[in-house]
């Protein structure tokens, strides 16, 4: 039996919403991409050694709040919770409302939190619920094809909300964004993971 409501939709939405049902997260993915890839800035999801590989460094002992741009479809966002302390909290912030709605619905945790809002405004996002700072923020943005100044204004805002002894955790598929995070994170680790479409370029940022 079709949903409520959906024999009244037109053919085109009815499809695309057959489509999204069958491909589960990768179809909802996709269509993100399609809609918008110059903020999106993936084709597909990252694969499970990409995100072990990311979240390595990360001291879960001592991370209560941790904040994640551009969460999609939630690639990162659940193995985070995974690994999260019971009293910790996950932020993540997106412009795409479509993403957001998505997370908001399939994420049922007391301790997840969905913003649809931008990155650089992450110092009163965090404020907003009830922080003075993140332990860990994690992005997966396209620094290299943001609007200029975008990219800047997000670092300058990481670097301000994260705690000392914290981290910006980027994942790209190019280094570009290791040049623009030096002005603000005078220690950066390299990594890189060759099993992800397409191969991925990992930098771990800390504030010192």
């Amino acid at each position: 039996m079709a949903p409520t409501g959906f024999a009244t939709l037109p053919l085109p939405a009815r499809i695309a919403r057959k489509l999204r049902d069958l491909l589960g997260p990768m179809g909802f993915f996709l269509k993100g991409f399609v809609k918008n890839p110059v903020m999106v800035g993936a084709i597909v999801p990252s694969s499970q050694r990409t995100i072990n590989r990311v979240l390595a460094p990360v001291d879960w002992d001592r991370c209560r709040v941790f904040v994640e741009y551009g969460p999609g479809v939630g690639t990162f966002s659940k193995p985070v919770l995974d690994r999260l302390r019971r009293d910790g909290t996950l932020i993540v912030i997106d412009t795409n409302p479509d993403f957001i709605a998505y997370l908001q619905a399939t994420i049922r945790d007391s301790r997840f939190s969905a913003v649809h809002g931008s990155a650089s405004d992450v110092e009163a996002i965090v404020a907003a619920h009830g922080f003075d700072h993140a332990d860990f923020v994690l992005s997966g943005l396209p620094f290299s094809t943001l609007p200029p100044g975008v990219g800047a204004a997000i670092m300058a805002s990481t670097h301000r909300v994260l705690r000392p002894g914290g981290a910006f955790m980027v994942y790209q598929y190019t280094a570009r964004a290791r040049a623009l995070m030096r002005r603000w994170f005078a220690r950066i680790d390299k990594g890189f993971e060759p099993v992800n479409v397409l191969p991925c370029v990992i930098s771990w940022g800390w504030k010192d």
